[in-house]
């Protein structure tokens, strides 16, 4: 049987603490988690749909497991990702220089005809900021519950223009607009303007 370490180009293991079994599986470990997180899919529907066990993705999540080649594939594929790409991707979240692709499909976990939303923040990176950007398509809008207390959203318009509501509170912002919410109360991002709106929003968990 392969494990993921047979697929690792040979320039990339010159490097110990980059490349050895042990750095990748963690990465790795964390990669899947985050990735998971981000669609909000529970451990059994990514069973579902990578044909993988629950008990082994718990164990690649907690980075106690050295997956083989077919698992790992498999997982990648419930993620819409190539083999290479996530691997190499769970390799390199440990560089001191993490660079988001605009090719990179991982990053678009929400399209549909209220609007798309792209992470611009490591996958891996914990859950206290994060970076969008969001696309809001003629008539759409993003509706969200309250999120932990304390959390704030910042957002920048950078084409056309939104409502933004904050529980009983709204305000209207046009292309280079910023503002501020509480995003523990139901809250919402609705474009006013006649074609797509394009926002820039940052999530701030306290």
């Amino acid at each position: 049987m392969f494990d993921i370490m047979a697929i690792m180009p040979a320039k990339k293991q010159t490097s110990i603490s980059e490349s050895s079994p042990e750095a990748i599986n963690e990465n790795l470990g964390k990669r899947v988690k985050k990735l998971r997180a981000d669609r909000g899919w529970s451990l059994e529907e990514l069973a579902t749909a990578s044909g993988v066990s629950r008990s082994m993705l718990s164990e690649i999540e907690r980075e106690k497991a050295n997956p083989t080649l077919t698992v790992t594939f498999r997982i990648a594929r419930a993620f819409g990702l190539t083999l290479q790409e996530l691997i190499e991707s769970a390799e390199t979240s440990a560089s001191k220089i993490q660079v988001i692709r605009v090719s990179d499909r991982a990053q678009v976990y929400r399209s549909d005809k209220q609007c798309e939303i792209r992470t611009l923040s490591p996958l891996n990176l914990e859950k206290d900021v994060e970076f969008y950007e969001l696309t809001l398509k003629p008539g759409g809008a993003l509706r969200s519950q309250p999120h932990f207390e304390g959390t704030r959203e910042f957002l920048t318009v950078e084409e056309g223009s939104v409502r933004i509501e904050s529980g009983e509170d709204h305000d209207d912002l046009t292309k280079g607009d910023s503002g501020t919410y509480r995003a523990d109360v139901p809250h919402a991002i609705v474009n006013t303007a006649k074609g797509s709106s394009v926002v820039f929003l940052v999530v701030i968990y306290r």
